[in-house]
């Protein structure tokens, strides 16, 4: 049977989760999570940007040159109330999936809430409720921290209906009504 190692990928500035899982068949296991931590140093404001970024980027390589993924998911940006906080996501983000383009893996990107549908099946759930679903569906020993388990959760959503997984007929649409809106 074919083995599919999924990378997802939570972004942020400061902390960016990380989670590993494998499909083989139908059956989902754990490989690896963890935290990149971008610690602002002495440096400037203008200086520090640059600096975390590449602490993602170098992160993610090593994530992906150690477990070797062949499939990157990545939440996607919601806009915040303070537009400032969303840019510099975006920029987390976007050392996130240059990390993975550089190393030629392909990337699918997942809105928070339908990361959350697919794991907890309730798109308004709780930090805490993700956890403990991310848990389960793993068999892990323990609760993994927030930012390992949206990260795993968004590998999870991916295996549930992502692309090259599920294949979906819907994939890359909208359905309203009923009908499909290409």
């Amino acid at each position: 049977m074919e083995s599919i190692k999924i990378l997802g990928i939570d972004p942020g500035l400061r902390l960016t989760g990380f989670g590993v899982i494998e499909k083989v068949g139908e059956k989902v296991s754990y490989v690896a999570s963890g935290i990149i931590k971008t610690a602002p140093g002495k440096k400037t404001d203008r200086e520090e940007l640059p600096a975390r970024l590449k602490i993602i980027l170098d992160g993610l390589f090593e994530v992906i040159d150690t477990y070797q993924p062949t499939q990157v998911a990545i939440e996607k940006v919601f806009v915040n109330v303070n537009p400032q906080s969303t840019l510099l996501l975006g920029q987390a983000r976007g050392a996130a999936i240059s990390a993975a383009v550089l190393r030629d893996l392909s990337v699918a990107e997942y809105t928070a809430l339908q990361v959350k549908q697919s794991v907890v099946g309730n798109g308004h759930a709780k930090k805490d409720q993700v956890q403990e679903m991310v848990k389960r569906l793993l068999s892990l020993p323990a609760t993994p921290s927030e930012d390992s388990a949206d990260a795993l959760a968004c590998a999870i959503c991916h295996v549930h209906g992502g692309q090259g997984l599920g294949k979906l007929a819907t994939a890359g649409f909208r359905v309203k009504k009923g009908r499909l809106i290409g």
